[in-house]
């Protein structure tokens, strides 16, 4: 990034983190993704070299080390202290955006990947029964396009605490079906919509092991910023509600 040419520490600081994508990456680090494809995962519009560059400017610039992965050629990204500093600026955005910037949606910002990456790290398994589970969500308006890394249906391997998610059938028996669209899985992820009530009237439709139905609530944990109500603000009196 192009130096703003100020001594002011929030000049010096955006100089470090305020490339395009960078947040996000921090954001992933913070969450414990470690491994280049699960960036990928968690930020499907990111290509590999601009991933690859961020990760190498944040490695010169002192808030990642790389490590080689024990026994493999792989790589694992992680925080510096330097780099883990940051949680304390990315929560307080990231309720800041839960508050103001998600009142209007547009369809092309429903991300299908990072939703379900994120639902991933957010499954209560302690809530499943012991043993595989396997999940299928579905979405009707999610069409299949490998160019741009969308597909309409995904699976979750549950075994005990280790979750994997899949985006290609492995032919497992699946324990779940979870069939909707695309933003009314957002907006329960978000916390705008209730999971029984959306179910209760088909806007959710699930197919399977009655057990899993009746204990989804439990299981299936939100955005841990789902508690955090948006806010609208009235420009002419500043009232805000």
């Amino acid at each position: 990034m192009t130096s703003y040419g100020q001594f002011c520490p929030v000049a010096k600081a955006m100089e470090i983190v305020g490339e395009k994508w960078t947040m996000l990456i921090l954001r992933e680090l913070l969450l414990g993704t470690t491994r280049f494809a699960d960036f990928q995962r968690a930020i499907s519009r990111i290509s590999p070299t601009i991933l690859s560059r961020r990760l190498k400017s944040l490695e010169e610039k002192g808030l990642v080390m790389r490590k080689r992965e024990s026994g493999r050629e792989n790589y694992e990204y992680r925080l510096t202290p330097c780099g883990k500093e940051l949680h304390e600026i990315l929560v307080p955005m990231a309720i800041w955006g839960m508050r103001w910037a998600r009142s209007q949606l547009s369809d092309e910002e429903l991300d299908v990947g990072f939703l379900m990456w994120d639902i991933r790290r957010n499954i209560k398994t302690e809530y499943l029964p012991s043993g595989q589970t396997v999940l299928c969500f579905s979405f009707r308006d999610v069409p299949d396009q490998a160019s741009v890394k969308k597909t309409s249906s995904w699976w979750y391997v549950i075994d005990e605490d280790d979750v994997d998610l899949c985006d290609e059938d492995h032919f497992k028996d699946v324990d779940l079906y979870v069939t909707c669209d695309l933003r009314t899985m957002v907006e329960i992820w978000e916390g705008d919509r209730e999971l029984r009530k959306a179910i209760a009237d088909e806007s959710v439709t699930v197919v399977g092991d009655q057990g899993l139905i009746r204990t989804m609530h439990e299981w299936f944990g939100l955005s841990p910023r789902a508690y955090v109500r948006p806010a609208t603000q009235d420009l002419e009196t500043g009232m805000v509600t």
